[in-house]
């Protein structure tokens, strides 16, 4: 019979490395959310402009980082672009836990492009029409698309981009492959040291597990509201 002990494994320093392991991969998960948010919103503005030169530059951002895999554009910003940087930035982001920042930017990017796609599915699901009449009564193109298009747009596209938070969640493993202290990390860390490897793997599927549930159950209950908040008007 196999000696599973978990207790082995969460107390002392295991414990500990586990604990900031968790923190690291939930700091890194919420910062490159919101910023690949943003980043898929300005994405998709671009895309629907209707400027020829903005709209083939969103169409090359979303097609490079659709179709390149994810730890490729991590290895890429961790090794291969501080390259070209000027030695002092350089030795900025090595002062300034450079691990972090660059598998930050790395995720923000491949999230965004993602979720811009997302949007863009719901703003096409909307009739053109809307866009149009809202120019007609005086407003810019971003206005059109804050107060208009986009807050419709996010009804629709919502069970999508619950579905590549979920994606993003898990990707924050990649970091492991530039030495950043994730939750992955810190699980193969306590491993190797106490050679509890089914606890050990366990105890970081439990914690995968319980936070890709809690983002379902948050985009459930979110839609939720935007239908019962829909039916109400």
């Amino acid at each position: 019979m196999p000696d599973f002990n978990f207790g082995a494994v969460l107390q002392g320093r295991y414990l500990d490395w586990l604990i900031a392991g968790a923190c690291k991969t939930l700091l890194l998960f919420f910062a490159a959310w919101i910023s690949g948010f943003l980043i898929g919103l300005l994405v998709v503005s671009l895309r629907e402009s209707r400027a020829r030169p903005l709209e083939l530059l969103a169409k090359a951002f979303v097609g490079y980082h659709r179709n390149v895999p994810g730890l490729v554009q991590v290895f890429i910003w961790y090794f291969g672009v501080p390259q070209i940087l000027p030695e002092a930035w350089q030795a900025w982001i090595n002062d300034h836990g450079s691990e972090f920042f660059l598998v930050w930017i790395a995720l923000s990017l491949n999230a965004g492009a993602y979720m811009s796609e997302d949007l863009r599915s719901g703003v096409r699901s909307l009739p053109p029409t809307q866009l149009e009449a809202a120019r007609a009564l005086g407003m810019t193109f971003v206005q059109a698309m804050r107060v208009v298009i986009l807050p419709q747009a996010l009804r629709v596209a919502l069970p999508p981009l619950t579905n590549q938070s979920l994606s993003l969640f898990k990707s924050t493993s990649l970091a492991m492959a530039i030495g950043f202290a994730e939750m992955t990390y810190a699980a193969h860390q306590v491993e190797n040291e106490s050679f509890r490897t089914f606890e050990t793997f366990a105890i970081a599927s439990v914690f995968y597990w319980a936070g890709s549930f809690l983002l379902m159950w948050l985009g459930h209950a979110c839609s939720v509201k935007l239908k019962a908040g829909r039916a109400a008007r």
